[in-house]
C-alpha cells in the first residue's frame, strides 16, 4: 500500500522521530493505529507481558546510562 501524506503530517511525525517518542515512521503508524482501535472498543491482541528490563531497553531512554539504583538512606542531622 503507498500512501501519499500532507506536508503537515510529514511535519508531525518527523517531529515525533527527533523528539525520541519514536524510532521511525512505521512506530508511529503502529501507536495511531492502535490509539484509533482503542477508541473505538476494539481489543488489541494480548502480546505477552514484558518485564521491566525489556521494557527499558525498548524505551526511548535505552543506552542513556541511567543508574537506576537505589541510594542507601543515611538520615538526615536532627537537633534535639
Amino acid at each position: 500500500m503507498t500512501v501519499t501524506l500532507k506536508t503537515q503530517q510529514e511535519r508531525i511525525i518527523q517531529a515525533e522521530i527527533a523528539s525520541g517518542h519514536f524510532r521511525d515512521p512505521e512506530e508511529v503508524l503502529d501507536h495511531d493505529l492502535a490509539t484509533l482501535r482503542e477508541k473505538n472498543g476494539e481489543r488489541r491482541i494480548k502480546s505477552p507481558q514484558k518485564s521491566g528490563a525489556q521494557f527499558l531497553m525498548e524505551s526511548p531512554l535505552a543506552g542513556a546510562e541511567l543508574n537506576l539504583e537505589r541510594q542507601k538512606d543515611y538520615g538526615r542531622p536532627t537537633e534535639l
